[in-house]
């Protein structure tokens, strides 16, 4: 899907739920990231019939700076099935036209758009899975490669503060050379 799409959509679901999207805004490592995703991951592991939760994206490096938003994906056999007790027993948003641009994968967020703590995205496909982890195990092994990435992000935030959709195209060509192709 292309980047004008994803950005009418993400816009027709802040319109619909009269919020504004939360600026792009990279800070400094927080140690607390790994105990906010195991707490979240703890609560909501029932609610995605036992899935393995896994802790991705820029959080899941220890000392790399990242947006304050904890990623986590989770492998599931029906990528639709959850979100309804996701939204209404576990308090996420779901928006439904940004949903419909995405292949495979469902994209949910925690408390809301307007002050995210946590996204979550639910994959069908294991492969889709394993190119995240490898992508965060990279980061985790390589300092360099960590740090050319941290600083990546800091110039395309302070590009993209108010294009969450532009910023995330932007790191694509690094998240492709680095992983195997995720996004």
């Amino acid at each position: 899907m292309a980047l004008a799409d994803r950005q009418a959509a993400a816009a027709a679901d802040l319109a619909r739920a009269g919020e504004a999207n939360a600026p792009v805004q990279i800070i400094d490592y927080d140690p607390a990231w790994p105990v906010s995703f195991e707490a979240e991951r703890k609560r909501l592991t029932p609610l995605l019939g036992g899935a393995d939760i896994h802790h991705i994206g820029s959080t899941a490096v220890p000392g790399m700076a990242a947006k304050p938003v904890i990623d986590m994906m989770a492998l599931v056999p029906d990528i639709d099935a959850p979100i309804v007790a996701l939204v209404e027993r576990a308090g996420y948003q779901f928006p439904p036209a940004y949903n419909a641009t995405l292949s495979h994968r469902r994209w949910l967020c925690y408390p809301a758009a307007s002050h995210r703590t946590h996204h979550l995205h639910l994959v069908d496909e294991q492969h889709e899975l394993d190119r995240h982890l490898r992508f965060r195990d990279r980061l985790r092994a390589d300092p360099t490669l960590a740090c050319e990435y941290a600083a990546l992000k800091r110039r395309l935030a302070g590009r993209f503060a108010n294009d969450r959709e532009a910023y995330t195209e932007a790191k694509r060509q690094f998240i492709q050379t680095n992983s195997g192709g995720i996004r």
